[in-house]
């Protein structure tokens, strides 16, 4: 015989009376025997009623205020606790029908989107457990930085399920409107011209936040990723400063017959990157310049995606691959910088490291924010503009590439970049013939005159 139905009244009589028993016995006392007999009651018809649920309603019961719920069990959260995934509707049949669905989907996926956890407690387990994996480590290390500095303090304390579109362009704004010196954040009055945190900075912070929401949204804690609504921020289009051709020229004879001068001239003759050219080998340096491997510092090398290529240096200090295969680039070698080679192999220092490095500090490899210092120190002893930064070396090539009239598809496959914006794609399998022809153009611009 089926059990009476138990209503949401039964349910608020059985708290009240099993509260007052309680209250009662902690006094010493007993209860009235009509209470007795009623908590009796109302206790066998609970138990009846749970224990003649249909098939397929799993723990589906009926709160005071009238609503119906059921709970699916999960497997346990980041801190070892118990999760579950309570679903609640005023209508008993639609519950059953998600619970049902919410179990094949549990079955498929092993897990399911739930709002329990929180972006701090998700970000501490995705940065040390997920992204090294994934992630080179020198974008990993950007990640880090803008996640703990200004993801979390904005939106730690949300739950992932709860992050919305508009949480999202919160960040932004509050990035955009935090000044670039930390001295300048306690609040305060900001003087005129405070330089705020660049837009760069606000897209790596996008950047972070939408991967590392992606992957709980794969592991089935989010349903949907918030950064997906909301459009990118956008870099601000800053002119970055280059040396104009006459100052090129003046640059080249500055350094050649001086210290690291063949280092310097290597940069401006190629526009190669800064860890393309300290990271160059004799070997690869024949009637062309091989530019596959670049020289870069990697705190945390045990922590690196299973496909992540690299060659120990020295402490460090590793060569690795470039951010991509299309990166890998061949260059002809040409005069004058050919001739420069020459010269700076026969005075080579050579290192007792067992590598076969074309460029050294006194003896070491250079480390790459070393180099960045060299530059601006070159700069100012060349009587230069010091806001000319290295990486502007590589833009001075492009100019002047433009200047001898190298057709600009060439341009996009000798530098690697195609404009300076660097928005449109490059390709990497040159035309060896047409390249050469490139750079010999670049060469006939430059020899007379740095000879002159």
């Amino acid at each position: 015989m089926p059990s009476p139905r138990w209503t949401a009244e039964d349910e608020r009589n059985y708290t009240a009376d099993r509260t007052m028993i309680k209250k009662l016995a902690n006094r010493g006392e007993e209860p009235a025997q009509w209470l007795t007999d009623e908590y009796t009651e109302l206790t066998e018809r609970r138990k009846q009623a749970k224990r003649r649920r249909p098939k397929g309603e799993g723990a589906v019961y009926q709160r005071g205020d009238g609503m119906w719920c059921a709970s699916v069990e999960l497997p346990e959260g980041l801190d070892g606790k118990r999760r579950r995934k309570v679903i609640c509707r005023k209508d008993k049949g639609k519950v059953i029908e998600e619970l049902r669905a919410a179990k094949k989907e549990l079955e498929k996926l092993g897990d399911l989107a739930t709002s329990s956890v929180r972006l701090d407690a998700w970000a501490a387990h995705w940065l040390d457990r997920i992204a090294p994996k994934e992630i080179k480590p020198r974008t990993l290390a950007g990640y880090k930085t803008v996640i703990n500095g200004y993801v979390l303090p904005v939106l730690g304390r949300k739950t992932l399920g709860k992050i919305s579109a508009q949480d999202v362009r919160r960040l932004h704004d509050v990035m955009a409107a935090t000044p670039k010196d930390p001295k300048l954040r306690d609040g305060g009055e900001l003087p005129e011209g405070t330089v705020m945190l660049s837009s760069t900075y606000v897209l790596l912070a996008h950047n972070a936040l939408s991967v590392m929401l992606g992957a709980a949204m794969n592991e089935g804690k989010i349903s949907a990723n918030p950064c997906d609504m909301v459009s990118r921020p956008r870099k601000r289009k800053l002119e970055q400063q280059a040396l104009t051709l006459e100052q090129s020229i003046q640059l080249l004879r500055y350094v050649l017959g001086r210290k690291n001068g063949a280092l310097w001239a290597c940069s401006l003759l190629t526009g190669a990157r800064r860890g393309e050219v300290i990271g160059l080998e004799w070997d690869r340096v024949t009637e062309s310049l091989d530019l596959s491997w670049q020289l870069q510092r990697i705190t945390d090398i045990k922590n690196v995606p299973a496909d992540f290529e690299y060659r120990h240096v020295k402490s460090t200090l590793y060569l690795t691959r470039p951010k991509s295969s299309s990166g890998w680039r061949i260059i002809p070698l040409v005069e004058p910088l050919k001739s420069i080679l020459e010269l700076h192999r026969k005075d080579a220092v050579v290192g007792d490291d067992g590598l076969d490095l074309v460029f050294r500090e006194d003896g070491r490899p250079w480390d790459p924010d070393r180099v960045t210092k060299a530059w601006k120190q070159l700069m100012r002893d060349a009587d230069l503009p010091e806001d000319v930064v290295l990486h502007g070396a590589r833009h001075a090539v492009v100019d002047i590439l433009y200047t001898a009239g190298v057709p600009e598809d060439l341009i996009t496959q000798i530098i690697g970049h195609s404009t300076r914006s660097m928005t449109r794609s490059y390709r990497t399998r040159i035309d060896v013939d047409r390249a050469r022809a490139g750079m010999e153009a670049l060469s006939a611009l430059l020899r007379p005159q740095i000879e002159a």
